[in-house]
């Protein structure tokens, strides 16, 4: 497959692909005029690649959950101990979005949103 039709297969742009092979997450051959020809293993790789981004795991997660995938002999353990760690980073932004909501909020509350040139928001925001 050329990188049109992976891109097409996997549900992926084509920069996306080609930044994958550039740090090594694939590696397709590569024919004698040099135009890249992907296996379906390589369309099996980016999938999962895909599903993984799409989740939120960093670029080393994906390499070693990949390298995991691949590996026959993996314990589930490694793979749950990636996993767990990314859910708590989510579970940590989280709480990070829910105090930032609850700070604007009260700052929208605080301001009339009238004529008047003082505002709460911009109080808030300079610190006073």
């Amino acid at each position: 497959m050329n990188i049109g039709e992976i891109a097409e297969s996997c549900g992926l742009p084509a920069k996306t692909i080609r930044y994958y092979e550039e740090i090594g997450l694939v590696r397709p051959d590569r024919s004698e005029n040099g135009y890249r020809n992907f296996s379906e293993q390589d369309a099996h790789k980016l999938a999962f690649l895909g599903r993984a981004r799409s989740l939120g795991f960093t670029i080393e997660d994906c390499r070693t959950l990949l390298s995991l995938y691949q590996d026959q002999s993996r314990a589930s353990a490694s793979v749950k101990q990636i996993a767990r760690g990314h859910l708590a980073d989510i579970e940590r932004k989280i709480e990070e979005l829910q105090a930032m909501r609850r700070a604007l909020q009260t700052l929208v509350t605080r301001c009339n949103g009238d004529d008047r040139p003082d505002c709460p928001i911009l109080d808030g925001l300079s610190g006073d």
